[in-house]
């Protein structure tokens, strides 16, 4: 019985070696697979989990964006009304002065200055501490995996005090900017003349255009100092965190120099305008039943009112804007999708290593 057995397993020696092997190969090959596949699950979940992390930190870093911007706004305020004072003007014409016709010219200068300059600083700081408080998130991301941070928390408040340049400086020279576009506008017009929305929104297209159009600088420039001023007077004495912060003001030009900032700056600018323009709109409608012949009630055409019964209104429009307050202006900015998408794009930048961005 062995002996035929023993035959036969000769007779198919090949026949059983091939099988065996084939046998082996396969189970070879199914170790293998099961040993990628388990390291493809583990690699997508911890990508997953890298991801969620990543969208969380985010997140949170955009509710700080958010907040951060709402506890600027008073100090904006306060240094707008500080440049453009026009509540001492408006008690002086209180006691009746003989220049009063004066005053009142320099009131409506000031007025129309001072909210245009609050849309301006408004949709500007708005937009700068996106890109600054982005790029140190995207570095605190980094930062969350190294036990040697790029940016120490002396860095980063050495590196965010910069955006005291748009509450100094740079709101100084906007001011001067819009004062003279304003002027040019509106300087020869009488206090006397009557003027409808549309008139007004004429005149705010012609002050943006000068104000943005015919200066030899970009907007950015009122958002950062041009050098990196003390830091770079002391260049021999920096250390080493000081090298760190110029490194960091720099990366931030070259996102305030970009086509993408300009363009969501502009967006915002637009929307801001926009909203001005619609807080006015409030006080152009005119009663009922004293529209103009053939125009329907709610024509804002034929609403016409004085100049000077619109300065009031329009300087008192810097509370609406600047408001801690987060009300429909501020709420339309911070919530704007291009500016969700630009604070994305920052964040991304600078959250991801250096030798996956290559």
């Amino acid at each position: 019985m062995f002996a035929s057995v023993w035959n036969f397993v000769k007779r198919h020696k090949r026949k059983f070696v091939f099988t065996g092997a084939v046998l082996g190969g396969v189970y070879l090959v199914g170790r293998f697979a099961q040993r990628k596949v388990r390291e493809l699950q583990e690699k997508e979940a911890s990508e997953f989990i890298a991801q969620t992390r990543r969208q969380f930190h985010f997140d949170s870093n955009q509710r700080t964006c958010n907040m951060t911007v709402l506890s600027m706004l008073p100090p904006l305020r306060e240094a707008i009304v500080c440049q453009l004072n026009s509540e001492t003007l408006t008690d002086l014409l209180k006691t009746r002065p003989p220049n009063k016709l004066e005053i009142w010219e320099d009131l409506k200068i000031i007025s129309f200055s001072r909210t245009m300059v609050a849309v301006y600083s408004t949709c500007m700081l708005v937009v700068l501490l996106r890109v600054q408080l982005n790029i140190i998130g995207g570095y605190l991301y980094l930062d969350s995996s190294k036990q040697t941070p790029v940016a120490p928390p002396d860095v980063q408040q050495q590196y965010l005090s910069s955006v005291q340049h748009l509450l100094g400086d740079g709101l100084t020279e906007l001011t001067t900017v819009v004062k003279k576009a304003v002027h040019n506008s509106l300087g020869s017009v009488s206090l006397k003349q009557t003027m409808s929305l549309l008139d007004l929104v004429q005149h705010v297209s012609w002050i943006r255009a000068e104000v943005e159009t015919t200066s030899d600088r970009p907007m950015s420039w009122y958002l950062l100092a041009d050098e990196e001023n003390l830091l770079a007077d002391q260049a021999c004495g920096l250390t080493e965190d000081d090298a760190v912060t110029i490194r960091l003001l720099n990366e931030t030009r070259d996102m305030l120099d970009s086509p993408h900032f300009t363009m969501v700056l502009n967006i915002c600018l637009n929307r801001g305008f926009a909203h001005l323009l619609d807080n006015l709109a409030e006080f152009f409608h005119l009663p009922s039943g004293d529209h103009a012949p053939g125009c329907p009630p709610d024509s804002l055409s034929a609403a016409k009112i004085p100049l000077a019964k619109i300065i009031p209104i329009i300087n008192g429009q810097i509370n609406t804007v600047c408001s801690e307050a987060p009300g429909r202006f501020i709420q339309d900015l911070l919530m704007n999708d291009q500016v969700k998408e630009f604070a994305a794009s920052v964040y991304e930048a600078f959250s991801t290593p250096q030798e996956l961005q290559k």
